[in-house]
């Protein structure tokens, strides 16, 4: 085996994350022909056939699969230390990725990222939405959203958008006219209950507290998805019962489209939090991030 060109598993990488060769080539400043060539190259250096080609899509292949999953923290410590080259506290330089839920995306990163970006024009940022609990440094990610409870102890937490928030219960005046308004959350057992299922699979299970009283239901209903849109969709529909974040009904409450529901058991909790890992080198986009997120909660 010949050692490889670093350059070439970057560009490996990049592919792999991409999910083809037009979008990396693209992406790198590069033809596609011109990629496709390095990543043949390092897969002779290395003798074994990385990724998986069909007219349709680009794949890792097992062993593909396994060296990304090893070098890419490697990698995103060799772009932090080349960004470093060029950094001070006031012109920092590079990428920052984030993997978020998709509600920060949705709710608190358009009201962030404008205002970071005017401040630092030499930094681009990455944004991945992921519902799902990921390794985000094997993962390539420089920092994450979560909130609390998910976060593990070895991470440093910087809190980001509102601190408090909320799942409110609603549902169309149709539906409620028809089956009547739940007084208690056990009342909700009688209803048609729209779900939200997790990527990861797993069930929410909708929760409600008043004075210290906490009853847990299982949403049994005619609607089970992972699509927050369709969610709403239904509820404005009249197909029933839904329980989310605030934010996705707030303007639906306002403008009577939709009606509370369970008002005083409503469920408040801490808002999210930006963490990243406590061991790594802090690379200076990361650094910029933190500061902004601080002045802004100043």
């Amino acid at each position: 085996m010949r050692q490889p060109h670093l350059s070439d598993v970057v560009l490996f990488a990049a592919v792999v994350e991409a999910g083809g060769f037009r979008v990396a080539a693209q992406k790198r400043g590069m033809s596609a022909s011109s990629l496709s060539d390095c990543i043949r190259r390092l897969e002779a250096d290395l003798g074994v056939r990385l990724l998986n080609r069909t007219t349709r899509s680009v794949t890792p292949t097992e062993a593909g699969a396994r060296l990304l999953q090893r070098v890419r923290p490697a990698l995103g410590e060799v772009d932090a230390a080349f960004n470093d080259l060029d950094d001070n506290t006031q012109r920092p330089v590079g990428t920052l990725r984030l993997n978020v839920p998709v509600p920060t995306a949705r709710f608190v990163l358009p009201g962030l990222i404008p205002a970071f970006l005017e401040r630092y024009p030499g930094v681009n940022v990455e944004v991945a939405m992921d519902n799902t609990h990921i390794d985000i440094i094997a993962a390539g990610y420089d920092a994450g959203v979560r909130y609390e409870e998910s976060l593990a102890k070895d991470m440093i937490a910087v809190p980001i958008g509102p601190r408090r928030q909320r799942f409110v219960a609603a549902a169309s005046a149709r539906y409620l006219e028809k089956n009547g308004v739940p007084q208690h959350p056990r009342d909700l057992l009688a209803h048609r209950l729209i779900g939200h299922r997790f990527e990861s699979g797993k069930l929410g299970v909708w929760e409600f507290e008043n004075n210290g009283d906490i009853v847990r239901i299982p949403p049994q209903g005619p609607l089970l998805t992972s699509s927050q849109d369709l969610e709403v969709g239904a509820a404005l529909g009249g197909a029933g019962i839904i329980y989310t974040f605030e934010e996705y009904l707030r303007p639906l409450l306002e403008e009577g489209k939709l009606l509370p529901v369970l008002e005083d058991w409503w469920q408040a909790f801490e808002g999210p939090y930006l963490y990243y890992h406590d061991r790594r080198h802090v690379p200076s986009p990361l650094r910029a991030f933190v500061d902004f997120l601080k002045d802004e909660a100043a």
